[in-house]
């Protein structure tokens, strides 16, 4: 079995690599994409890639504000909203934990609340609130805050709801990130059922009459059978990634999931998160692994995310 070192390095580098692999693929439907076999960091030859200028290896969007999320963790000890908010800027208009500094994916909702923050929002009040604002933007970057994270359950869900603010201000999102943290965590502490564990932590959290709550049963289901569709609607992310999470491996694991098309590169990545931290950094594909562009951003934030828990970089 991998070891915790292991586990934490790859949730890390599962969702950076998942991330890229997505990228080529990204708004395409699954009947125009290449067999699962066929899906690589270069996609087959007459291929129609989504961003073509990237070279192979890049990560997104959702790996930068990761990064920008674990480094503002990192370095404020807490969980601090406004440093966050300033963290989401500088990758917005200067390239921030971007590979090469360059920006070439921002969502809707992102992009409209960090419009806001740059006129003076407040961060607890620059994500859109509305109900139709539950795009998967908050989801694909909290996994940092739960590797990162020491306090006790209550406190991790507290803080999924917090760094959602930001950028997504629905309940549905917020309550999305809190599962998915959850979920990391029994991963991380090796849960027999990481999903049900996750989900039954949450329901004693909420509490009967909630809010949350609510939007737990009836929106997100959690006890329905797997599915998705690969879309950029949160709950639709998050059912997509526990579906792909039962293809087997890591690398099939992340095929499965940019095989639902659309979103791939966002599904991979919050797929590829959680095998990474179920499966261990050495189950991640060599090949992939050592073509993602960036490890130099990437290398000293794993170190102080070891040194945090106590372990040694090259234990």
């Amino acid at each position: 079995m991998p070891s915790r070192r292991e586990r934490l390095l790859g949730g890390l580098y599962g969702l950076l690599v998942g991330d890229a692999l997505g990228v080529p693929y990204e708004f395409h439907s699954p009947d125009d994409l290449p067999p699962a076999s066929e899906l690589e960091l270069d996609p087959p030859a007459g291929f129609r890639r989504a961003h073509a200028g990237v070279p192979p290896g890049t990560w997104s969007d959702d790996g930068a504000q990761a990064l920008v999320l674990l480094e503002s963790l990192l370095r404020c000890g807490r969980l601090d909203l406004d440093d966050l908010g300033r963290g989401l800027l500088a990758w917005y208009e200067r390239g921030f934990m971007a590979v090469d500094d360059v920006v070439f994916d921002v969502g809707i909702q992102t992009s409209q609340a960090l419009r806001a923050l740059r006129a003076g929002v407040a961060a607890r009040e620059a994500g859109p609130a509305h109900e139709h604002a539950n795009g998967n933007g908050a989801l694909m970057r909290v996994l940092p805050l739960a590797l990162w994270h020491q306090g006790a359950d209550e406190e991790l869900v507290a803080d999924a709801h917090e760094q959602c603010l930001v950028t997504h201000g629905h309940l549905r999102s917020q309550v999305c990130c809190a599962l998915y943290c959850l979920w990391a965590r029994a991963t991380l502490e090796e849960a027999p059922d990481p999903w049900g564990s996750a989900v039954a932590r949450l329901r004693a959290i909420y509490g009967a009459g909630s809010a949350a709550l609510a939007e737990l049963e009836q929106a997100v289901r959690p006890d329905d059978p797997p599915d998705g569709r690969g879309s950029g609607y949160v709950v639709d992310t998050l059912r997509s990634a526990r579906l792909a999470l039962q293809a087997g491996g890591y690398e099939t694991v992340v095929k499965a999931a940019i095989a639902l098309g659309h979103d791939t590169d966002t599904t991979a990545c919050v797929a590829g998160g959680i095998a990474g931290l179920r499966d261990g950094v050495a189950a991640i594909p060599a090949r992939w692994r050592d073509r993602l562009r960036g490890q130099e951003l990437v290398a000293p934030l794993s170190a102080a995310l070891l040194r945090r828990h106590g372990l040694d970089s090259a234990s």
